[in-house]
């Protein structure tokens, strides 16, 4: 039978057309596609394998892909064509007759070379493609999708109407920096891969994933899932050590959301996400928090707070209240802590309702300031009015760390009231990254150079105390007070702990003061672990200006 070449040029444009609309090779529309040419040209079988590398060939370590298969076909009669992909990996391209058919002739293996080439193109376009998509959505450290990924995927999901099906996560890894530290950033990485792996392993392929940065991630789940998925973010043994079967436990920060049916975009999922995991972590301190009607109303107080904080600045309605610090070998008043009240309308508003919310947005930093500086105010009218004065301490905000200005904009504030440096102890709280620890050294040994008192607040509660004492030239260790008992039953373990802290303190010529005391048996067990320094209810509560001015004028009479 003569070769027609009106009816291959038909079905080689044919293919070519249809080509043009399929994504990509391995797709159930190729063989549709290729039917009417491969009949032309009494083809049988379009197959190609895929190999890594030269070495996976030679012990047949691949892949493959049938692209065409319409009969029996005669696999010792093909013809085989080899590329070498730019990443060095082999494709070997097979093109078979039907069994029982006549050899091709020239023309035919022209043509059959020509379709060939053709499919080369196509399978350059698909390669092409897919390294688009990799550098465009995918994390390169971790091989999986990135945020971009998750916007597209997640507005297309919306604009089909299915996103109330799905429930979406932003979460981090807890302490992962200790992790790190601990194994090592090596195999720190390589757990944080598998908590991921794992993790995806128990998703379908219509939820992901996602990387937004570092140990930061985005999954979107269908809400069946919420269970299965709060579980295992809640904590997770991964194994680092194969041999040895060492682990170590994943936790994370997770904020939820619950998406509406009225959900319009991807980045309004995000915000809520964000709102969330941040109440979460920095404000109610849990493992997880759902976005819901309750964190509308804080996000609309925030945002309240947030605007009226400037006007209530200039207006002073931001009170310092003294809470006195007591020598228990006399029970003499030996300094204060500077504590914040915001009187607004008559009514107090409570710390915990707006200090979170400003250190959210730095606006603390402010607070700190004006803080700094009513107390230079007072302390410069009781000098002159001849009161006996005690060193106050003034809280620091870690949101600080990083300006590098921080310490001469304390020093102009201090000196502008001409206070002596000895009447000022800065109280400046742990640090969660080496930038923060790093400035915050050079921060504490600036201090202690000019004649100020530093203290480190809340000890024991972070995860880099040991440090903290060994490298920086503290004055006080200020220990928090859920290290006093409590007749809980770890109560004798917090014994334990608390004497041993205040001598490790005391060997290293640190003073020691405690926070939260509030009985007779709190303070047995400071006399008895040579601790003498203490602040608290049992005491005194933190004392307006007036109120403490009066306690002065006592011990200076």
């Amino acid at each position: 039978m003569a070769f027609d070449v009106k009816e291959y040029a038909l079905a080689l444009d044919k293919f070519i057309v249809q080509m043009e609309k399929i994504p990509d090779l391995i797709n159930p529309d190729t063989q549709q596609a290729m039917d009417g040419l491969c009949k032309v040209l009494r083809i049988a079988k379009v197959e190609a394998d895929f190999y890594e590398n030269l070495g996976y060939e030679e012990q047949k370590w691949g892949g493959r892909a049938v692209f065409y298969h319409n009969g029996e076909c005669d696999a010792q009669r093909g013809m085989v064509y080899e590329e070498w992909t730019e990443e060095g990996n082999l494709m070997k391209y097979g093109i078979y007759p039907t069994v029982g058919e006549a050899e091709w002739d020239e023309n035919e293996q022209e043509k059959i070379q020509v379709f060939l080439k053709v499919l080369l193109t196509f399978n350059a376009r698909t390669r092409m493609q897919q390294m688009v998509q990799r550098l465009t959505f995918r994390d390169r450290e971790l091989g999986m999708y990135n945020m971009a990924w998750f916007m597209k995927n997640t507005n297309h999901i919306i604009s089909k109407g299915e996103i109330c099906k799905y429930a979406a996560c932003q979460f981090n890894m807890r302490h992962f920096s200790v992790i790190n530290q601990q194994i090592g950033r090596e195999r720190g990485s390589r757990v944080l891969g598998k908590f991921i792996r794992q993790f995806q392993e128990k998703l379908s392929s219509e939820e992901m994933v996602c990387r937004i940065s570092g140990d930061n991630f985005v999954v979107l789940f269908f809400k069946t899932n919420l269970k299965m998925v709060m579980e295992y973010l809640k904590g997770t043994g991964i194994v680092y050590d194969e041999k040895q079967g060492k682990r170590v436990w994943i936790t994370t920060n997770a904020g939820y959301y619950m998406i509406p049916a009225n959900c319009d975009s991807a980045a309004s999922i995000m915000e809520c996400l964000g709102t969330a995991i941040n109440m979460a972590r920095d404000v109610r301190k849990t493992e997880y928090a759902f976005f819901d009607a309750e964190l509308m109303q804080g996000i609309r107080v925030g945002k309240m707070i947030e605007a009226n904080l400037p006007e209530a600045l200039a207006r002073e309605e931001f009170q310092v209240y003294y809470q006195p610090k007591i020598q228990l070998k006399n029970y003499n008043l030996v300094g204060a802590e500077a504590l914040c009240r915001w009187f607004q309308n008559g009514k107090m508003i409570a710390p915990g309702e707006f200090i979170p919310i400003l250190e959210k947005s730095k606006l603390i930093c402010l607070l700190d300031f004006y803080m700094l500086e009513h107390v230079c105010r007072d302390i410069r009218r009781w000098l002159d009015e001849g009161k006996e004065v005690v060193t106050v301490s003034v809280n620091l905000s870690r949101v600080h760390m990083g300006d590098m200005d921080l310490l001469d904009n304390i020093l102009a504030i201090v000196d502008k009231y001409e206070v002596p440096h000895r009447y000022i102890e800065i109280e400046l709280t742990e640090t969660g990254t080496d930038v923060e620890y790093s400035h915050l050294k050079s921060l504490v040994s600036g201090l202690r150079e000019h004649g100020f008192s530093t203290s480190v607040d809340d000890f024991g509660t972070g995860y880099s105390s040991m440090n903290l004492i060994r490298e920086l030239p503290w004055n006080v260790l200020k220990i928090d007070k859920s290290f006093l008992p409590d007749n809980s039953d770890d109560d004798r373990q917090k014994r334990v702990m608390f004497r041993h802290l205040i001598a490790l303190a005391q060997d290293m010529e640190i003073e020691c003061i405690v926070e939260g005391v509030e009985n007779v048996e709190q303070i047995k067990l400071l006399k008895e672990s040579n601790c003498y320094l203490a602040q608290g209810f049992y005491f005194d509560r933190p004392l307006a200006v007036t109120e403490f001015e009066q306690k002065l004028t006592e011990i200076s009479s």
